[in-house]
C-alpha cells in the first residue's frame, strides 16, 4: 500500500509537471474576447505572415539539406569500401556535438563582410564588394542547421541500411542489376522511413532553435514568442504565437511517430540474416577520392572549422573573459546540469519502475506526456509557465510564486525537467528491456517486492542506462538556450546565456571561450554513441 501511495504521488506530480505548460497555452484561447480577438487580427496583418513563411522555408530548406547530406553519407559509409570509411563512420557524427548557435557565431566572423575570408579575397584579388551572400540569412540558417543536424538522419538511414541493405544488394546485384539501379531502387527505398524520422527530429530541432535565428535576425516563430513576451509585453500574443509553433511540431512528432512505426514494421518483415558473403562494395580509386572528399569536407566545415575559427582568439591571446567570470559562468551551468539530471533520472526511474510492475492505462498515458516533453520548444514551455504565474500574481497580489519561479532557480529547473525528462525515461527504459521479467518472478518468490525490487535487483542492472541517462539530460541542460535566457535569476548566467549575449552584442573573440566548452561538454555522448555503434559493428 505504501508502494502504492509513492506510485500515485510521483505519477500526479509528473503529470502537472509536464501538462502545465501546454495547458496553459490551451487555457489561454478559452480565454476569448474583444482584446484577444484584436492581438490575432492585428499579428494576422503584421507579422504572422512572416513568421509562418520565413518558418515554412526554413523546414523546407533544412529538410532538403539535411536529406542530402545525411542520407548521402549514410550511404556511402554503408554500401562502399574507401579510404578512411572506418574513420567516417564515427567522425559524421562531430557536427552533432555543436550546437547550431555557436556554429552561427564562428561562422559570422569568417563570412561575413569584414570577416576573415571575405578580406583576404578582396584583399588578394583586389575586388569591391560583397564576394559571397550575406551569412546573417534565412540562406545562412538553412546552411548551419543542415551542418550540424543532418547526423540525425545519417545516424537512422545508416542503420537501416547496415540492417537490410547489403543482402538485398547482393541480391539484386546476382541478378544483374548495375550498381545505380541497387542503389536507387533497393537501398535508398529502404531507408525511407528512417530518413523520414531523421528529418522530422531535425525540423523540430530547428523550430525550436532560438539563438540562431535571433543571431541572424530571422524572424520565426521562435523569434517572434520571445518579441511578444519581452519586447511587446504582451501575453496574449505570446500564446497564440507558442500555441501555432506547438501546433507545428506535434505535426512533425506525429510524422515521426509514423515513420518509426514504418521502420519497425520493416524491421519485423525482413526475414533475411547478415550474410557474411553480402559485403559493401569496393570502388575505384577515382570514385573512393571522391566520396573521401565530399565526407571529409562535411566533418571540416560541420566540425573542425567551427573549432578552429574559435581556437583562434584563443591562440593569438585575443580579448578574452576573465577566468573568474568563467568558472563561474560554468559552475552555474554545471550546478543546473548536476540538479536537473538528478531530479529527471529520480522521477524516471520510479514511472518505468512502475510501467514494468503494472503498465496501466494511467501509466501509459503518464510515459506517453512525458515523451511530449522533449518536442515543446523551450520557448512554449517558458510562455506556459509564466502564463499561470501572472494570472496567479493578479489574482492574488500577495503571493509570492512569482518569486520563487522567477527570482529561484525553480522555474528554471521546472523548465528542464519539462523538456529533458523524456530523454532520461526513454534511456531508462531501454535498460529494463534488456532486463528479464523471470527475474522479477525470481525476487518476489524470496520475499523481494515494492521498492526493495528496485534498489536491490533493478538497480544494479540499470548503472549503465542510469549513467546515460544523468549524463544525456546534463549535456542538454548545458546546451539550453532559450528557457536558461528569459527564467535565469539574476547573477545566474550560464556559458550557454554567456556565449550569445557576447555573440550579439559582437564579441566573437570572448564567446569563443565559453562556446569551446559547451562543444567540449556536447562530445561527451558523441563519444560513447561512435564507440557503441563501434562495437556493433564488430559483433
Amino acid at each position: 500500500m505504501h508502494a502504492f501511495r509513492i506510485r500515485s504521488v510521483v505519477f500526479v506530480f509528473t503529470a502537472l509537471l509536464i501538462s502545465l505548460p501546454v495547458l496553459a497555452l490551451i487555457s489561454s484561447w478559452l480565454e476569448w474576447n474583444d482584446v484577444s480577438a484584436q492581438v490575432l487580427s492585428e499579428l494576422t496583418q503584421t507579422v504572422l505572415p512572416d513568421y509562418l513563411i520565413t518558418s515554412l522555408l526554413l523546414c523546407a530548406g533544412v529538410a532538403v539539406g539535411v536529406t542530402v547530406l545525411g542520407l548521402s553519407t549514410a550511404a556511402a559509409v554503408t554500401l562502399f569500401r574507401f579510404p578512411g570509411h572506418k574513420f567516417f563512420e564515427w567522425a559524421l557524427l562531430l557536427p552533432m556535438a555543436m550546437p547550431a548557435y555557436v556554429v552561427a557565431y564562428a561562422y559570422t566572423d569568417f563570412f561575413q563582410f569584414s570577416g576573415t575570408l571575405q578580406t583576404f579575397i578582396r584583399t588578394t584579388w583586389s575586388l569591391e564588394g560583397r564576394v559571397f551572400p550575406e551569412i546573417r540569412s534565412l540562406g545562412g540558417a538553412i546552411f548551419v542547421f543542415s551542418l550540424t543536424l543532418y547526423p540525425y538522419v545519417y545516424l537512422l538511414a545508416k542503420t537501416a541500411l547496415s540492417e537490410r541493405a547489403a543482402n538485398l544488394m547482393e541480391a539484386a546485384r546476382m541478378l544483374g542489376a548495375p550498381l545505380h539501379r541497387r542503389i536507387t531502387e533497393v537501398a535508398l527505398p529502404l531507408a525511407r522511413p528512417a530518413v523520414a524520422a531523421g528529418v522530422a527530429l531535425a525540423l523540430m530541432e530547428a523550430l525550436a532553435d532560438f539563438g540562431v535565428s535571433s543571431y541572424f535576425g530571422i524572424q520565426t516563430f521562435t523569434a517572434g514568442v520571445y518579441k511578444a513576451w519581452l519586447i511587446m509585453d504582451n501575453r496574449i500574443a505570446a500564446a497564440q504565437l507558442a500555441t501555432l509553433l506547438l501546433g507545428m511540431v506535434l505535426i512533425l512528432l506525429q510524422l515521426e511517430k509514423q515513420a518509426q512505426a514504418r521502420m519497425r514494421f520493416t524491421d519485423s518483415k525482413n526475414t533475411a540474416s547478415n550474410s557474411r558473403e553480402a559485403q559493401p562494395a569496393r570502388l575505384s580509386s577515382a570514385k573512393g577520392l571522391a566520396i573521401t572528399t565530399w565526407c571529409s569536407l562535411l566533418v571540416f566545415l560541420g566540425f573542425g572549422l567551427p573549432i578552429l575559427l574559435m581556437l583562434k582568439p584563443l591562440l593569438l591571446s585575443e580579448t578574452l573573459i576573465p577566468w573568474e567570470r568563467f568558472l563561474e559562468w560554468s559552475f552555474n551551468s554545471l550546478r543546473l546540469g548536476g540538479i536537473t539530471a538528478f531530479l529527471a533520472v529520480s522521477f524516471s526511474l520510479l514511472i518505468a519502475f512502475s510501467l514494468r510492475n503494472k503498465a496501466d492505462i494511467f501509466a501509459r498515458f503518464i510515459s506517453q506526456l512525458i515523451g511530449l516533453g522533449y518536442a515543446i520548444p523551450g520557448a512554449v514551455v517558458v510562455v506556459g509557465l509564466l502564463l499561470p504565474v501572472t494570472w496567479i500574481q493578479k489574482q492574488w497580489p500577495d503571493s509570492h510564486l512569482g518569486f520563487w519561479i522567477t527570482v529561484s532557480v525553480l522555474g528554471l529547473i521546472w523548465a528542464y525537467l519539462v523538456r529533458f525528462c523524456a530523454v532520461a525515461l526513454q534511456s531508462i527504459q531501454s535498460g529494463y528491456a534488456r532486463i528479464p521479467s523471470s527475474l522479477d518472478d525470481s525476487a518476489r518468490t524470496l520475499g523481494v517486492t515494492g521498492l526493495a525490487l528496485l534498489s536491490r535487483v533493478h538497480a544494479p542492472l540499470l548503472k549503465r542506462s542510469v549513467f546515460a541517462a544523468a549524463l544525456l539530460v546534463f549535456v542538454d541542460v548545458m546546451k539550453e538556450l532559450p528557457a536558461t535566457l528569459v527564467l535565469r535569476p539574476f547573477n545566474t548566467d550560464t556559458l550557454a546565456v554567456i556565449a550569445f549575449q557576447l555573440a550579439r552584442d559582437e564579441r566573437l573573440g570572448e564567446a569563443a571561450l565559453p562556446s569551446l566548452a559547451l562543444v567540449a561538454v556536447g562530445l561527451i555522448p558523441v563519444l560513447l554513441l561512435s564507440r557503441a555503434m563501434r562495437q556493433t559493428t564488430r559483433i
